[in-house]
């Protein structure tokens, strides 16, 4: 008869047998592992000690040297293996039966490790004229040429080496680095994807990779990386800086004004990184009309470094556009109350006189034309008004233009007028020619006459 508890007895017998097997042969292995640490030990003390002993005999026994060199060299006492391989160098010339090459090569890299760097790339030199085709060897003549900034010369050396072991990280890291800072991006961009496939911690790999992106023009995946990275505590602040930039330059000036601000939260920032956002966070205020957070941000500028780029006389300007209400809608208001304030500046230029405003054209939010017809007692003509947003210097190109424009529509004279400036260019061209040039200062003048003026205007809806 089928006795189920016989059976089930016999298998725990079974197993209770293996398992007893089973740690008995991973004990003796562990005791035979143990007595080969131990045998080791006693060859390497003993190699040691007869080394020690031919050396008492013949201090220049290329034998013992050569034991003694390879013994430190794997310990990583590479103070001692640096002398010894040394030394050994000299007996290559004499002693055919040393391995000239590896003794070279061990050499350098006890000279590397131990920071003797133009020692290490003589040796590394040396070496590869006797193996081109060592890992070694072209890994770390790479690794020197990248350290002294020669990336031109590292760049080859490394994609040798990542050729004969593209397991190494540290060569994948090199190599991709020198491609960045050689301009070749496409190729850049391929080693450090492969590279944070590896480790995608490696936030620096990163960092570059999105600056690789964007210097193919491709914005968007530079922007992703750049906007990943504000708050990393190393590189946060630069990459706030780069996403901002990239967002303002889209018209984004609200997500822009987040990324600064994200950026600025760092601690330990470097100056130039803190100063160039500062800088670009008040454009951004002004661009969406935050006055007051533009000044604030440019007076704590003026007091860390008064003399950066043109934060003094940024900062007189836009205390002077807070103050005047006019001027904040000419320079930073939707273009519908620009276009009304530019109309009734047009009306009111000339006093005692009769302005129609016949049409009016808006470019790209730049500037705006208006056509006046302009009668008075005295005179009537054409006239061409071209109103100018923003507070730069106005070049000979802008009067050029307004000039062809004035030719094509037949008008009689024109009126360029700028809260800014105009070149010597600019002001040399009208001399011969109808035009008026109106600069910042005269253009606060008129807001103060339109602001009190009382007279009544005729003008004629466009």
């Amino acid at each position: 008869m089928f006795n189920p508890s016989f059976y089930l007895a016999i298998a725990i017998t079974v197993a209770v047998l293996g398992l007893a097997v089973l740690y008995f042969f991973i004990s003796r292995g562990n005791e035979s592992g143990k007595r080969e640490k131990k045998s080791k030990k006693k060859d390497k003390a003993a190699l040691k000690r007869e080394a020690d002993r031919r050396l008492q005999q013949n201090p220049r026994d290329a034998k013992a040297l050569l034991i003694l060199a390879e013994l430190a060299f794997e310990e990583e006492d590479f103070e001692k293996s640096y002398k010894l391989y040394k030394i050994l160098l000299d007996l290559c010339a004499t002693n055919p039966d040393l391995d000239e090459f590896e003794i070279t090569l061990r050499h350098a890299i006890s000279a590397l490790k131990l920071k003797k760097l133009k020692e290490a790339y003589r040796g590394f030199m040396i070496a590869r004229t006797l193996n081109a085709e060592n890992f070694e060897v072209n890994h770390n003549l790479g690794y020197l040429e990248f350290l002294r900034k020669n990336y031109e010369k590292a760049y080859p050396l490394l994609k040798k080496a990542y050729i004969l072991r593209p397991e190494s990280i540290e060569t994948l890291r090199y190599l991709a680095h020198s491609l960045f800072r050689i301009k070749k991006y496409s190729e850049a961009i391929n080693y450090f994807k492969k590279l944070l496939d590896f480790e995608p911690e490696d936030m620096d790999a990163l960092f570059v990779l999105g600056q690789s992106y964007l210097q193919l023009g491709q914005v968007e995946n530079a922007l992703k990386i750049f906007s990943h990275l504000r708050t990393n505590p190393k590189l946060g602040a630069h990459a706030s800086l780069l996403s901002g930039s990239l967002r303002a330059k889209k018209g984004q000036f609200e997500k822009a004004i987040i990324d600064f601000e994200i950026g600025l939260k760092h601690e330990n920032i470097r100056k130039e990184i803190k100063l160039e956002t500062q800088y670009r966070l008040a454009d951004a205020y002004i661009k969406t009309g935050d006055v007051e957070s533009a000044i604030s941000v440019l007076t704590d500028m003026v007091k860390s470094k008064p003399d950066y780029k043109d934060v003094g006389e940024l900062l007189k300007q836009y205390k002077e556009i807070s103050a005047n209400r006019n001027l904040q809608v000419y320079l930073m208001s939707p273009t519908s109350e620009f276009i009304g304030l530019c109309r009734r500046l047009a009306s009111s230029f000339f006093d005692e006189a009769i302005t129609r405003l016949t049409n009016i054209a808006l470019h790209k939010n730049e500037y705006v034309d208006i056509l006046a017809e302009v009668s008075s007692r005295k005179w009537e003509d054409i006239v061409l008004f071209r109103f100018i947003r923003g507070t730069g210097v106005i070049g000979e190109l802008m009067l050029r233009d307004l000039y062809a424009r004035m030719k094509e529509i037949k008008a009689g004279r024109g009126i360029c007028i700028t809260a800014g400036e105009y070149s010597s260019g600019a002001t040399d061209f009208v001399q011969a020619r109808l035009i008026d040039l109106i600069s910042g200062k005269e253009l606060l003048k008129l807001f103060d006459k339109i602001s009190g003026s009382t007279e009544k205007i005729a003008e004629e809806k466009v």
